[in-house]
């Protein structure tokens, strides 16, 4: 195992935080991790950096000894000072390292703070403020957006060469971002497109359109995961991030997402929009790094097509 440098027992104790990697090639418990990385510590040191909360992977804070690090994972300590560990009850903190933060996102929360809405709690906020506890230097820049009501990961950057990588290249760094949906009725196809252009109207409201010179080309990819109970479990991939894509297509091909009333469901059997942002796989903008999340698909989309959830008008 080679960290990524090497400190002996004067340099630990610095008031910083020290950072080790795991290029051994397989999995190791944390404890086992840190007294190969720091052969100077006394197992005492160790044992209260666990239990106080001074170790973390790949920026989640972790206490149990047993912790696996797997390769390329990287372990931080703070020697003098527990980290700030990040706590929502409707945002969970999937993945955090200097450049970039990964988030889970509840229901009915907004991405970022609108003018209309400064004082309403946001996503982005709330991280921000999480990542200037850690450090009040800390910065936060938003790279992309979901609805109020759709639930899943998404991404911020930490860093100002981050965001302007992002920025710059998004569609070439984004490998994959995978959407479940929970639609009314039975999609005829298994799998197939949408391709339309895309517009907004005063009312904020999006509609395809085939109007010369107007709206934004936006293709939506679908495949069916399974039907029942009068609606389709279907996975959704974009070939374009417009506004409302997903919402809007399946409106188009006459299967609205469930809940959806905007765009025109009738019915709404977990009340909410049966909408959710389930894989999140891009290539690091410093480390070039495949990075891939996953978040599980909510069990109320599921328990719809088997029967389970009562249909609400």
């Amino acid at each position: 195992m080679s960290p990524k440098r090497n400190f002996n027992r004067q340099s630990y104790r610095e008031d910083r935080i020290l950072s080790f990697v795991n290029n051994s090639g397989s999995e190791v418990r944390l404890m086992d991790f840190i007294i190969e990385s720091m052969p100077d510590a006394k197992r005492s040191d160790i044992k209260k950096w666990l239990r106080y909360g001074h170790l973390a992977i790949n920026g989640a804070v972790r206490t149990a000894f047993d912790a696996p690090v797997a390769p390329g994972d990287e372990v931080a300590l703070n020697a003098t000072r527990p980290f700030p560990v990040f706590k929502h009850p409707r945002i969970e903190l999937i993945y955090e390292d200097d450049d970039v933060i990964v988030i889970n996102k509840g229901y009915g929360m907004l991405s970022v703070g609108t003018a209309s809405k400064k004082k309403e709690e946001n996503a982005y906020d709330i991280v921000r403020s999480y990542v200037k506890q850690v450090d009040p230097r800390n910065k936060l820049w938003v790279v992309h957006r979901l609805d109020r009501h759709t639930t899943g990961l998404m991404m911020f950057a930490k860093s100002e060469r981050a965001h302007e990588v992002l920025r710059h290249n998004w569609n070439n760094i984004i490998l994959e971002r995978l959407y479940v949906a929970l639609l009314e009725g039975y999609l005829e196809e298994d799998r197939g497109f949408v391709k339309s252009r895309l517009a907004e109207n005063s009312q904020f409201v999006v509609y395809s359109t085939d109007a010369p010179g107007e709206g934004k080309l936006a293709v939506t990819h679908y495949e069916v995961m399974g039907r029942g109970n009068g609606y389709t479990l279907a996975h959704f991939s974009l070939d374009t991030g417009r506004k409302n894509q997903i919402r809007v297509h399946a409106a188009d091909m006459g299967h609205p997402i469930a809940g959806d009333r905007k765009y025109g469901a009738s019915t709404s059997p977990i009340n909410r929009l049966a909408l959710h942002a389930q894989t999140l796989r891009f290539a690091h903008p410093i480390t070039k790094k495949d990075m891939n999340f996953n978040s599980p698909v909510p069990p109320e989309f599921s328990a719809v097509i088997r029967g389970r959830k009562k249909q609400k008008k």
